[in-house]
């Protein structure tokens, strides 16, 4: 499940779920912030146990709220670099 939305300047962005895989399966599901020129944002400190869980969430979330997680993302990018 993929959700779809636009930032305060009207950009296309894509919220998706990604599995990352390691040796602790807790939190094992992270969210992936992506703009239609195809450049992503991995938001690792948004993590889910289940897959389940992280669609259920990412479903019910608003547009507001994707809109907070992208800026907040946005600006930590420069530092942490975008995947």
């Amino acid at each position: 499940m993929i959700r779809q939305f636009a930032d305060h300047q009207g950009n296309q962005w894509t919220a998706s779920v990604h599995r990352a895989d390691g040796p602790d399966y807790k939190g094992r599901y992270v969210m992936v912030l992506e703009n239609d020129s195809g450049q992503g944002i991995a938001l690792k400190d948004i993590r889910w146990n289940t897959e389940k869980t992280a669609y259920r969430t990412l479903q019910t979330m608003s547009d507001v709220e994707l809109r907070r997680r992208l800026r907040s993302a946005t600006g930590r990018s420069a530092v942490q670099g975008i995947c």
